[in-house]
């Protein structure tokens, strides 16, 4: 009788032993998939707008001179055709167009949004570092009425002004909308319009690495 208890207790020791390091593991593993998600974020689709002029009062641009967002009037450029550089990178960009989000992603099979930037700046010769808040501080900052094609557009998806999600220039119309392609969460890599209310609001600033 007591061999048969102690071997009961040793068997449920064991076993508490083993729910503990399995749950250790989830703990662990929940907390990776967790923290990329929150380094590059966007869980809202593209959308489509008849009206074009509805940049809100919210709109920031970013200050060369300070590292801090300041407000601008709009989110309005001037139609430039982009270089030889940028028009490679927006046609390598739009090959991947349709690929799923997956975090942590670098290839077809799916993209975050820094790894999509860094893939197809990398494909062009050119590194950039791998998670969009450290994006953010490559090249120079410029003023969003002076963006061109291929330059980096940076986001706050979770509000705030902390670095969470990154585009890069794709299209600025006759009317100076500016369009950018990128990896979400949602669609994965799509066109989007900085007109779009949702990213209208999360714009932070914009930055030129070529």
């Amino acid at each position: 009788m007591y061999g048969f208890s102690f071997v009961n207790t040793l068997f449920f020791y064991y076993l508490w032993r083993l729910a503990k390091f399995y749950t250790m593991k989830k703990v662990l593993l929940l907390a990776a998939v967790t923290f990329t998600l929150w380094s590059c974020s966007a869980s809202q689709p593209a959308r489509v707008y008849g009206n074009k002029n509805i940049s809100n009062n919210n709109s920031y641009s970013y200050n060369t001179n300070n590292e801090n967002p300041s407000k601008s009037k709009n989110k309005k450029s001037s139609k430039e055709g982009p270089n030889a550089k940028a028009a490679s990178i927006l046609s390598d960009a739009e090959k991947y167009l349709g690929a799923p989000y997956r975090a942590g992603g670098m290839t077809y099979s799916g993209f975050d949004c820094s790894g999509f930037v860094n893939t197809v700046f990398a494909e062009n010769d050119i590194k950039l570092t791998r998670r969009s808040a450290d994006q953010a501080k490559e090249g120079v900052g410029i003023n969003i009425e002076n963006v061109k094609h291929g330059d980096l557009l940076f986001f706050a998806t979770a509000g705030g002004k902390r670095v969470s999600h990154v585009g890069i220039v794709h299209t600025i119309t006759d009317d100076g909308e500016i369009k950018f392609i990128h990896a979400s969460t949602s669609k994965g890599v799509i066109i989007s319009s900085l007109e779009e209310a949702y990213w209208d609001k999360a714009f932070l600033f914009a930055r030129r690495v070529l």
